[in-house]
């Protein structure tokens, strides 16, 4: 069975330097919602968080800034809730 993202500190911290991006704004946002709720996200949201980290920075600053909504494969339930549980921050 596998460790959850929450009992496992190796987990976060990758989780936290996968949110480092190349775009300042994109950085602020993804550091900034980090900091106020990494240590509650359920593993779904890790999930969902890992798919929008795969996405080019213009991408993700595009959904982050409510210029687009998710297509694709991240076009997902869980994936939408994040993204406005990122938006709020």
């Amino acid at each position: 069975m596998p460790i959850s993202h929450q009992a496992d500190p190796v987990k976060r911290a990758r989780l936290r330097w996968r949110g480092r991006r190349g775009l300042l704004e994109n950085d602020l946002i993804v550091t900034r919602f980090l900091d106020r709720h990494e240590e509650t996200l359920s593993d779904e949201e890790v999930e969902a968080f890992s798919m929008l980290m795969e996405l080019p920075d213009n991408d993700l600053l595009n959904l982050l800034l409510t210029r687009s909504e998710p297509e694709g494969e991240s076009d997902l339930p869980h994936v939408h809730a994040l993204l406005a549980k990122m938006r709020a921050v």
